[in-house]
């Protein structure tokens, strides 16, 4: 089986006022869903709040990510499933509840993890 990452990024969740209840609920359902089916690995949201860190090989820190890369924002939910199909299915199911497309990846397989 593979893991397969289903994300947005922040921008392309625009939710009508007064519904943010309602996708909670709904996405929430979702992810209950997948943890009942046994397919749930992992799943969140990026706290933009806290802004990230860059940490070199020698343990420096310095603030703030990469410089050339996009901003790293939104939701993501990594789920193990036995086929691409079956990913595009659960991925319309957090679409639906989100409010908004997702993006689906899929990681490379590595044997040691």
């Amino acid at each position: 089986m593979a893991k397969y990452l289903i994300s947005f990024p922040s921008a392309a969740m625009v939710v009508p006022n007064g519904e943010w209840e309602a996708v909670g609920r709904d996405a929430h359902a979702v992810i209950d869903e997948a943890k009942a089916a046994g397919v749930y690995v992992f799943g969140g949201g990026i706290d933009e709040d806290v802004p990230p860190a860059l940490v070199s090989a020698d343990g420096t820190v310095a603030e703030g990510g990469y410089p050339w890369a996009p901003q790293l924002d939104g939701g993501f939910t990594v789920l193990e499933l036995p086929s691409r199909e079956e990913a595009v299915r659960w991925a319309a199911r957090i679409a639906k509840a989100c409010r908004c497309d997702q993006e689906l990846r899929v990681f490379q397989f590595d044997p040691q993890s």
